[in-house]
């Protein structure tokens, strides 16, 4: 079992990091756009001294796994060190045999980022990372709690960004490297939450038990009732919490308001939802 998991993980890894350093090599590079973090840190070097710059992540992501392994465990560390090392070895291959897209600059943020996005993804589903500013985050946020580590990446990201257009000269590609990274991270998410995200519901009313009964039967959802005082009238109320797929909200919303036409409702969003009826895993 292990051996088998390893073996997908590698594939994932693989088949990832390749599509990212097609993006990388064909669309980001060319067209001076800088993906923010270490990679883009790398294209920076790169420019300035020709270090490939696959080997460039690997080294400057040394120190970081090295830190990071006291911290978190073996099994993050050993797949960011197995995807990091891939990765680094693919973008220098891709660097020799894959030519620069020529097109349009907005070509080359959208798809770089649509392709850099699904990459990475890959590599993410399969719980590693590719290092770099990834980490930096969650150490930051172990010794800082107060710090996300959202908030760290995309200052570093911003930080990379602003640096790549004072070394190039070229701000109009640091507006493009906004949109490259704005759309890597939709893309990532919608690869890692899109299957399993929905819409919770939450539904203040007079009738719970008859609300409730229709959406079983009807939609096919589990409830939770949870009591509750008003705060102003000083009534116990009833509340029903309900997950639903993004198609089904109008359906529950009108279930509710054919029941009890006073009923409080208030939607959601669900960025990811497991269990019966979603995702398992």
């Amino acid at each position: 079992m292990k051996i088998k998991k390893l073996f997908i993980d590698l594939l994932f890894y693989i088949v990832g990091s390749f599509i990212y350093s097609v993006a990388l090599t064909m669309f980001i590079s060319p067209a001076q756009i800088s993906p923010g973090g270490f990679t883009g840190l790398a294209l920076i070097i790169n420019y300035l001294i020709k270090i490939p710059t696959g080997m460039t992540i690997f080294i400057l992501n040394i120190p970081l796994v090295l830190i990071a392994a006291k911290k978190f465990g073996k099994h993050f560390i050993l797949g960011t060190a197995i995807a990091t090392s891939i990765l680094s070895l693919i973008i220098d291959i891709c660097e020799k045999f894959i030519g620069a897209f020529e097109g349009d600059l907005i070509l080359s943020s959208i798809f770089g980022g649509i392709l850099m996005g699904v990459g990475l993804g890959l590599v993410l589903f399969r719980g590693a990372t590719t290092g770099g500013i990834d980490i930096i985050g969650k150490l930051i946020n172990d010794r800082f709690p107060f710090v996300s580590i959202g908030r760290t990446i995309l200052l570093g990201d911003t930080a990379v960004i602003i640096l790549s257009a004072i070394f190039h000269r070229n701000f109009s590609a640091s507006l493009y490297s906004a949109v490259t990274v704005f759309i890597t991270s939709v893309v990532v998410d919608k690869i890692l939450y899109g299957s399993d995200g929905g819409k919770l519901i939450y539904i203040v009313t007079a009738k719970a038990k008859e609300i409730s009964k229709k959406i079983i039967t009807e939609v096919g959802r589990g409830v939770t009732i949870i009591e509750g005082t008003g705060a102003y009238s000083g009534e116990n109320r009833q509340m029903l919490m309900c997950a639903v797929r993004v198609h089904q909200v109008s359906v529950v919303s009108k279930l509710a308001q054919s029941e009890d036409e006073g009923s409080f409702i208030i939607v959601c969003d669900a960025t990811e939802i497991r269990g019966y009826g979603f995702n398992k895993k």
